[in-house]
């Protein structure tokens, strides 16, 4: 699935969230501005041959309720197989973090509900480890239910919580500590990058670290096409209300009139390349009106809208995005199926 948080070149406005942001005004403000990279993304997008439109806009509130649905469905095997290695293999990332005793930063990139990150933070704080915990993401809603939870389980836990742009940051939480950084970029996101957008992110990651400090990826392995294929096509149909639900955002933010029934969801996947693909497919001829861009959108009948890539490694391809950037691969863990790795990089 897509990025939950901001990928490459993307900036958010700078907060520490030292408290809860819950004013309402605060909150009606969020709500009722349109986001300029939306207003980009769909003048330039739609008008490309295909037309495209990137992933990160999958998540407003109804796309983010529907996705906590898709985790849950029998064919969306990430999210269990993670969370499984996470459980699994704790104390061995805790050995791994925090050689001989020393104080670490865990920084998660685009923490979201910290559902997985919280089966950590858990052992971590029973093992008494010295450690602050510093979720990052652009989600104020995401980052104030994030905090809430971790304040009311664990109250001694040091909290750094960032409204921010990923490398601002890494770069800021450098400037306001020595302590070994641990970086926890989870859920297969890396996936959703191109091979040179992945290259360019790991160096941009390169950039900001200490050598020694250590990266925690979680990485979606190629396996089985119709595992793959399954897992992006449920019998719920909760992905295909997911891809749609895009459109009905463009309606609600731009004023556009999209009709969602005369599009349709598509997903392939291409075991040679280990790229899973997502798209919108016009079922008709048809022209889409968007007021607030003052555009008009002329569709044919099968036309596509490309909206997701989410690739798959082997474990080469792993290491070989390790050598390209700078790090070298420290330990990987596998759930039982071999599905899914965590792999921790350390800086050289």
């Amino acid at each position: 699935m897509a990025i939950y948080g901001n990928t490459i070149g993307e900036v958010a406005e700078p907060a520490v969230l030292d408290g809860l942001i819950d004013s309402q005004d605060d909150q009606s403000t969020i709500e009722q501005t349109i986001d300029p990279a939306l207003i980009e993304e769909v003048r330039t997008g739609l008008q490309q041959t295909p037309k495209r439109l990137s992933s990160r806009f999958f998540y407003d509130a109804e796309g983010s309720r529907i996705f906590q649905d898709i985790m849950h469905a029998p064919e969306y095997y990430l999210t269990r197989s993670e969370y499984e290695i996470l459980d699994s293999y704790k104390a061995d990332l805790l050995d791994l973090f925090a050689v001989g005793d020393r104080s670490f930063d865990l920084v998660e990139l685009g923490a979201g509900d910290g559902l997985k990150t919280k089966l950590l933070l858990s052992h971590f704080v029973e093992e008494q480890a010295d450690f602050a915990y510093a979720p990052v993401d652009i989600s104020v809603d995401a980052l104030n239910g994030l905090v809430a939870d971790v304040r009311r389980s664990w109250p001694s836990l040091r909290l750094n919580a960032r409204h921010d742009d990923y490398f601002n940051a890494l770069a800021q939480l450098s400037e306001e500590s020595d302590s070994r950084r641990v970086v926890l970029f989870l859920g297969s996101n890396i996936g959703n990058f191109t091979p040179d957008e992945a290259v360019d992110f790991y160096r941009q990651l390169h950039d900001r670290l200490r050598p020694g400090d250590l990266v925690l990826t979680g990485i979606d392995l190629q396996k089985h096409p119709a595992v793959i294929h399954a897992a992006y096509n449920d019998r719920q149909g909760l992905t295909r209300a997911f891809n749609l639900n895009l459109l009905r955002r463009l309606n609600r933010d731009l004023d556009a009139n999209f009709d969602l029934a005369a599009f349709d969801h598509y997903e392939t996947y291409n075991p040679e390349t280990g790229e899973a693909r997502s798209y919108l497919v016009s079922q008709k001829a048809q022209t889409v009106r968007i007021d607030t861009l003052d555009m008009t959108v002329p569709f044919a009948y099968g036309e596509i809208i490309h909206t997701e890539i989410s690739r798959k490694f082997t474990p080469a391809q792993i290491e070989q995005l390790a050598q390209q950037t700078g790090f070298r691969v420290v330990k990987s863990f596998t759930d039982c199926k071999g599905y899914f790795t965590d792999v921790v990089f350390e800086k050289v």
